[in-house]
């Protein structure tokens, strides 16, 4: 019986951790703030949080009666839509357009995916990765000769390839 409860324990340790990981780059000011959100079996909850006064600014649930009467279930990808369109909602009534994702320890997969791209089609803004501030991709280069090393010449593209022989 202790064993199942260590097992539990290390698995919420775990669970912890990994929203530590994701926290430690994520932080809600009051023109960005934080876009919490989560899930259980059976419902979908986010808000929107404040982190410089500890307050939270905007938040929506399945268990909100108008959400609730729409839907069949509450645990499900269009359930979690639902919820990202009437957060986003309340949010641009709020005066808020940008906002960061914090998807605790969550994967950015299945419902979270869903309540996420929902969101950003009713008018958020996302800053996915808070290090980066959403720069655009580096650009490779064109490679350059090394120096003291003429290019190698091509053959025309229609000539077909010369074989070499083997010397016996």
């Amino acid at each position: 019986m202790s064993h199942i409860r260590s097992v539990e324990l290390r698995k919420w340790e775990r669970r912890e951790r990994r929203a530590m990981h994701v926290r430690q780059s994520v932080y809600g000011t009051p023109e960005r703030p934080r876009l919490s959100v989560y899930r259980s079996h059976r419902h979908f909850h986010a808000q929107l949080i404040d982190d410089t006064q500890g307050r939270t600014l905007a938040a929506a649930s399945t268990l909100q009666k108008d959400l609730r009467e729409q839907l069949k279930n509450g645990g499900d990808k269009k359930a979690a839509a639902a919820v990202g369109v009437k957060l986003a909602q309340a949010a641009l009534a709020k005066g808020v357009k940008k906002v960061v994702f914090d998807r605790n320890f969550y994967r950015f997969h299945g419902r979270v995916r869903a309540f996420a791209e929902a969101a950003a089609k009713g008018g958020l803004d996302f800053l996915h990765n808070p290090r980066k501030k959403n720069k655009a991709p580096k650009v490779k280069k064109a490679e350059k000769p090394a120096e003291g090393k003429p290019p190698k010449a091509q053959k025309p593209a229609g000539q077909p390839q010369e074989k070499k022989e083997k010397k016996e």
